[in-house]
């Protein structure tokens, strides 16, 4: 069996999540960490027993000692880095939002197809056999209507936040914010199943520091509606669901589903039956949950294929485009956005 070697960049716990699905697949292969200091790439290449550490990402981009990147840096730093290390010939899958912005995410597919590289956002949720048993029994509710999900989920960071120490999760020259961090969540399944809205109106609460805290947003489609809420300032229990002529599925947390149940249209209720239990479609296989978007990049590279079906680059630039609609209406603008 050929291995996959991988170098990482970025130590936060995300990275370390990633790597304990990733060892799941037995192509997996870590090789080097890419850090800005060489104690602390040391101390993370031990805890996890990675041979090579490296400084320089030009230098790690350029080693034979890696056939693939996993980034998890910053937001703002996405596209630099991908780009950097495509253009050495590095398969790259980087973590969600894949850009700070939809142009940049357009030149990261440009360069991944120039070096025929293969390029994939790390959106873990829609390549779960759950989010997979949504779509293939997506035709059973007949005529969709409405889309709705919501992630809400309090940041330990916004204590410290007002308190008056500003954290990286809440500073525009990250590209941070609530829904950069979770709100993406929604909007990714939205696209990956039924493409871009027409009409986008956000609603929302920018913090001072520039970022939006939470939001409330609601999508036009031809014969359907979309609404997505998202905070971090806030928690919420809701699942999310998407409503047909026919029947709705219910999927009990859009961003890591575990219980996903299809319930067909009844006849008007009077108001004293039990609700429904609905059908199961749940799938488990067992897997750590970012085993299998590891095991699709990995695939795809074996393949020779530039990108996902599911995680496509149109996906990843139409969430992108739709976030950017939403940060313009919420006046939330990043350094690296363009004019």
């Amino acid at each position: 069996m050929k291995k996959i070697r991988f170098g990482v960049v970025g130590s936060n716990f995300i990275t370390d999540w990633v790597i304990a699905g990733a060892r799941e697949d037995e192509r997996f292969e870590l090789t080097a960490i890419y850090s800005r200091t060489q104690e602390r790439g040391e101390e993370f290449a031990a805890k996890h027993n990675i041979p090579h550490v490296f400084t320089s990402l030009e230098e790690m981009a350029a080693s034979d000692k890696v056939d693939a990147i996993y980034i998890a840096s910053p937001n703002y730093a996405h596209a630099e880095q991908s780009i950097l290390c495509m253009k050495h010939g590095k398969h790259i899958l980087c973590e969600k939002p894949m850009a700070a912005n939809a142009s940049e995410a357009r030149e990261m597919s440009e360069v991944a197809h120039t070096n025929g590289v293969t390029l994939m956002e790390a959106m873990k949720s829609t390549l779960h056999p759950n989010f997979l048993a949504v779509r293939d029994n997506l035709h059973r509710i007949g005529t969709p209507r409405r889309y709705f999900a919501s992630f809400c989920q309090y940041s330990s960071r916004y204590d410290k936040f007002k308190e008056g120490i500003v954290l990286n999760a809440f500073r525009p020259e990250f590209a941070n914010g609530a829904m950069m961090d979770i709100g993406v969540y929604t909007i990714y399944p939205l696209v990956a199943l039924f493409g871009k809205p027409q009409k986008i109106e956000a609603q929302g609460i920018v913090l001072p520091s520039g970022v939006d805290g939470q939001g409330a947003v609601n999508m036009q489609y031809e014969g359907m509606n979309a609404t997505v809420l998202y905070s971090k300032i806030a928690n919420s229990q809701l699942p999310a669901e998407i409503e047909g002529e026919e029947g709705n599925i219910m999927i009990d947390r859009i961003q890591t589903p575990a219980d996903i149940r299809f319930f067909p249209r009844q006849a008007p209720a009077s108001g004293h039956e039990r609700r429904a239990e609905g059908e199961s479609l749940t799938i488990d296989e067992g897997h750590n949950e970012y085993y299998y978007e590891v095991k699709e990049y990995i695939d795809l590279i074996e393949q020779g294929r530039v990108e996902s079906a599911v995680n496509s680059h149109s996906t990843s630039i139409s969430t992108l485009e739709i976030i950017d609609e939403v940060r313009r209406q919420l006046g939330v603008r990043y350094p690296s956005d363009r004019e």
